[in-house]
């Protein structure tokens, strides 16, 4: 049997947001199982941006998954969601029970090691419900996570575990951005998903 770690679903952030870490809501068997097939059966393609004029295919991977056939732009460059399929129906399900909230839509995101991660930004794009709630799993090697206040400059970090539920909600992406800062330390893959509300 495997040992979950309690974490107290107290705010991570000290003000201007509501940041709620779960640990772990999946045993070692479950995450197992899920990472194998989201890697295999999601549509995974290399992530693209247009900066500066300048056209970048990031090492990489996501995929755009919704209710419908939900348009999402980001950095300049637009998908539009996959049907959901039966796994992440399964974890949405999970999650909406955890978080007292719904979503119709998911991006996942494969960092194939710790060489690859992502800047600082919010997920406050206008495609997004103001102030919505967004669930983010992970599954596979465990990475650090940080916040940084936009005024304030102040920092908060937390590593996410396999099978793993983080909340951002409320004023979160407002005040604060978020990263997933690079190590050469992580060697194997991983998946996380951001289950979202997009405006229809």
């Amino acid at each position: 049997m495997d040992l979950f770690t309690n974490y107290p679903t107290s705010n991570l952030l000290p003000y201007d947001g509501e940041v709620i870490y779960h640990g772990k809501i999946f045993s070692k068997p479950e995450a197992d199982k899920y990472f194998e097939v989201l890697m295999t059966t999601i549509d995974w393609k290399n992530d693209e941006a247009f900066i500066m004029g300048k056209h970048f295919i990031t090492k990489r991977k996501v995929a755009w998954y919704g209710n419908e056939a939900y348009p999402y732009t980001y950095s300049k460059a637009t998908k539009f969601a996959l049907p959901l399929t039966n796994e992440l129906i399964q974890l949405r399900n999970k999650i909406e029970l955890l978080s007292e909230s719904t979503y119709n839509s998911c991006l996942l995101n494969l960092y194939h090691s710790g060489e690859e991660g992502m800047a600082y930004h919010s997920d406050d794009e206008k495609a997004l419900a103001e102030n919505a709630a967004i669930a983010s799993i992970s599954f596979g090697a465990e990475r650090n996570f940080l916040f940084k206040h936009k005024k304030s400059g102040e920092r908060i970090s937390i590593q996410l575990e396999h099978g793993s539920l983080l909340i951002m909600q409320g004023a979160t992406q407002k005040n604060w951005m978020h990263r997933l800062p690079t190590t050469k330390k992580v060697f194997n893959e991983r998946i996380n998903l951001t289950f979202r509300t997009i405006l229809a």
